[in-house]
């Protein structure tokens, strides 16, 4: 339950930021539910491949290299979703990060303690 809860909050902030930031669009509610479940998706098999490439960069820029890192898994799933448009790379870098943030702060409150 908690995963479908944390998959739901992902959704609504995604789909909140795309009213906010015209570099990112959906073409609706269903298509943000399907990048949630995409994102999920390339945050299990396909981040922990650049993270572990990408370990140098992260280690000399302390830590910053990983928030490039998110804004491609962000460029993948715009890829994969047709539904989904983002304008370039620094759109998906400022989307990434907001989406972090917002989504961090809306696990906190909502999603269960377990």
């Amino acid at each position: 339950m908690n995963l479908i809860i944390r998959l739901l909050i992902t959704a609504v902030v995604a789909f909140l930021l795309t009213k906010i930031l015209p570099g990112v669009e959906f073409a609706g509610f269903g298509t943000a539910i399907i990048f949630a479940v995409v994102l999920g998706l390339l945050n299990l098999f396909v981040k922990p491949i650049l993270s572990l490439f990408g370990l140098p960069l992260t280690i000399i820029t302390l830590g910053l290299f990983a928030l490039v890192i998110n804004a491609a898994i962000i460029l993948i799933a715009d890829y994969f979703i047709d539904g989904m448009a983002v304008d370039g790379f620094w759109w998906a870098f400022v989307f990434s990060i907001l989406l972090t943030l917002v989504t961090s702060l809306a696990n906190s409150m909502f999603a269960d303690k377990d």
